[in-house]
């Protein structure tokens, strides 16, 4: 049988990934699709599993020395492989439930090459680790270019918050001056930080333990980092050198702006405490 995947760079096998499960998405949106509880009120569609199925399909073709971290299926692949895909079949999952088309598809290849895919518009964003671009429906591709003049910022307000009380996203909202800066929006899904590299969003600002190896985020960050945004932990170190969390932003004007008032926010919630152990 011939590889249909010869000749194909890691950019164009993690794009092509992203577009099998993106199909798949597609096709089986609105259906009544049984569920997979996976606790804490998680859970997994038919279309979750049959999503990372397609994109297994195209990596053990394309790279069959590889391994692979899926987040249905775990590890998979050649055991101890020097090269491993992440990959998140549909980030946004609750969204999709509902009949909410705020969905993506993220294949990263750790350390390289990374896609994500949009279902509903058609659209692949892609890196090759150095630069970072978009196609839509297979057209011609058009670079990423971040910018922060839509002003609008993304956060996730999903649990676990690991670095509360000092510190939870929802806090940024009730900032004075992040209303005068920006605009908040919650979208649910990683998708957003495709939106950041591509010029859509200002930032995009999350909680969490270490992101950079993760199955939801680790494509969204290579694209981001690959079109000149600036990417660090909440606490404005570098990813793995972090407490924890994601900033990521258009500019290092914006990064600043939101650090002052993470720093801020963390710093009420200090006093707060203090106070609250000299008063019992």
């Amino acid at each position: 049988m011939v590889n249909s995947y010869a000749g194909y760079d890691d950019a164009a096998v993690a794009a092509a990934g992203a577009r099998a499960g993106a199909d798949v998405v597609r096709a089986l949106y609105g259906r009544r699709l049984d569920r997979v509880d996976k606790g804490a009120g998680d859970f997994a569609t038919t279309a979750d599993l049959a999503s990372e199925e397609a994109i297994l399909g195209v990596l053990r073709a394309a790279r069959p020395d590889d391994a692979v971290v899926g987040e249905e299926g775990g590890e998979q692949g050649a055991v101890g492989a020097a090269r491993q895909w992440l990959v998140d079949p549909l980030c946004g999952t609750l969204n999709y439930a509902v009949g909410n088309m705020t969905v993506a598809v993220n294949v990263a290849l750790r350390g390289g090459a990374a896609a994500v895919a949009d279902p509903f518009s058609g659209e692949v964003f892609r890196t090759d680790g150095e630069a970072a671009w978009v196609r839509r429906d297979g057209g011609g591709g058009a670079p990423l270019a971040p910018t922060s003049a839509t002003r609008l910022v993304d956060v996730n307000l999903d649990p676990p918050f690991p670095n509360a009380p000092g510190f939870r996203a929802v806090q940024l909202l009730a900032r004075p001056e992040f209303a005068e800066r920006f605009r908040p929006r919650v979208v649910s899904t990683t998708l957003a930080l495709a939106w950041v590299a591509a010029g859509r969003r200002a930032a995009y600002v999350t909680d969490g333990g270490d992101l950079s190896g993760s199955v939801h985020f680790a494509a969204g960050i290579a694209l981001c980092r690959a079109a000149g945004c600036v990417v660090t932990g909440i606490d404005g170190a570098a990813l793995g050198e972090t407490c924890g969390g994601l900033v990521a932003a258009a500019d290092h004007e914006t990064h600043e702006r939101l650090m002052a008032m993470i720093r801020g926010s963390a710093a009420v919630h200090r006093v707060a405490a203090v106070q609250h152990v000299g008063e019992a």
